[in-house]
């Protein structure tokens, strides 16, 4: 029996967030029966408890503010550890997600490989870039990336790029690495156009079907939503932009105000989250395209289920988000009028050709991303 320790997910059952998402499936869809789950969870108590057949230990955090992550972390990695050692564990292995503590990892590396314990590091994607950190903070993420990669023993990218990138920027320490994408969840929702809950949305934000462009993601400037306000409101369609995102009255927000006046332009809705996982499925399916402007990270969780969903996507032009859709998409960039130019494209593109890239689109997210294939790329190595 192997045994697979997870950390640095929030923890299952997932709410929302990619990380959990993956340990959500990853645990429900298991196949090898040679596998045993046990998943950190974030939380306010100290229980152990079972589900989707694994062990799920509580860790209880305290508010220390950004350093709580890094903290549970630790905490998670210690308690694993002395898991491990109490019930006399033997074929573990810990998998760690994301790069948080690296300047600690070195002194739990040495106690791990003293138990025999093989340490497995997703690096996620580039979180030393993204612009919510200070400089301190970034220099922080970026230090711990490093050593993150320096101790592990494999290293599982989700992006190409990434991994790419992991192997050019540390080189000295010759990585292991090994590409195993995220996954996408590729069944229709079951919900009807006529359901109540979806119609109660629709005219809570005066919204019809196929008459919207939608936007899914966490509300930080390397998304690029200020040149999609911004290019959005030159073009010249009729259909609104619906932005579903964690939006709150901030800097970010006032900024976007400031910048772009989109509160003049009665097509742009702000309308705030969606949990419901078929609500948030049909409004995806029910879009007339998808607007994706991620510029920091790996493989994204949004954009697969975007092409699993949405029959037309126009991506921000970076390398893993060409990767993940290669021709069932169509591209925009920075430069001036450049989306707003293939927005209006968009609006006269016939009834086939969009037809053509849903298809393409949903066939690549078949062969390379349905949650089957992720499983069973995990388990092999797993196993190894």
């Amino acid at each position: 029996m192997k045994n697979i320790f997870i950390l640095g997910s929030k923890g299952i059952p997932a709410n929302y967030g990619g990380f959990e998402t993956f340990v959500e499936n990853l645990t429900q869809k298991k196949v090898s029966k040679n596998i045993k789950y046990y998943v950190a969870c974030m939380a306010n108590d100290e229980n152990v408890l079972e589900y989707n057949d694994s062990i799920c230990f509580h860790v209880k955090v305290p508010e220390i503010g950004s350093a709580k992550a890094v903290y549970y972390d630790l905490l998670a990695l210690k308690k694993t550890i002395k898991y491990i050692k109490e019930n006399n564990l033997s074929n573990c292995i810990v998998y760690i997600l994301a790069c948080r503590i690296g300047p600690f990892i070195g002194h739990y590396k040495k106690i791990l490989k003293k138990m025999n314990v093989t340490l497995i590091v997703n690096p996620d994607g580039h979180e030393w870039k993204r612009s919510k950190w200070n400089y301190f903070i970034k220099k922080y993420w970026k230090y711990s990336e490093k050593l993150m990669v320096k101790h592990a023993d494999l290293l599982i990218c989700d992006s190409i790029n990434i991994e790419q990138y992991i192997k050019k920027e540390y080189s000295q320490y010759q990585p292991n690495t090994t590409f195993i994408a995220y996954g996408a969840d590729l069944k229709r929702s079951q919900m009807q156009d006529d359901d109540k809950m979806l119609l109660d949305w629709y005219a809570k934000f005066d919204l019809k079907k196929n008459e919207y462009y939608l936007v899914v993601g966490r509300f930080v400037p390397e998304n690029n939503y200020e040149t999609m306000l911004k290019e959005f409101m030159k073009s010249n369609t009729k259909k609104d932009l619906v932005l579903i995102t964690n939006v709150e009255e901030n800097k970010f927000f006032n900024y976007l105000k400031e910048t772009t006046n989109f509160k003049t332009d009665k097509r742009i809705k702000f309308v705030g989250t969606v949990y419901h996982s078929e609500l948030i499925k049909k409004i995806r399916e029910n879009a007339y395209g998808y607007l994706h402007g991620h510029s920091v990270g790996g493989t994204n969780p949004s954009l697969i289920e975007a092409l699993a969903a949405t029959n037309l996507n126009l991506l921000y032009d970076v390398g893993f988000n060409r990767e993940v859709a290669i021709d069932g998409a169509l591209y925009w960039n920075q430069e001036e009028n450049n989306l707003a130019s293939l927005l209006d494209k968009a609006e006269q593109l016939s009834q086939e050709e969009i037809e053509q890239l849903s298809k393409k689109a949903i066939q690549r997210i078949n062969h390379a991303y349905s949650w089957e294939k992720i499983i069973q790329d995990y388990e092999t190595i797993f196993m190894k």
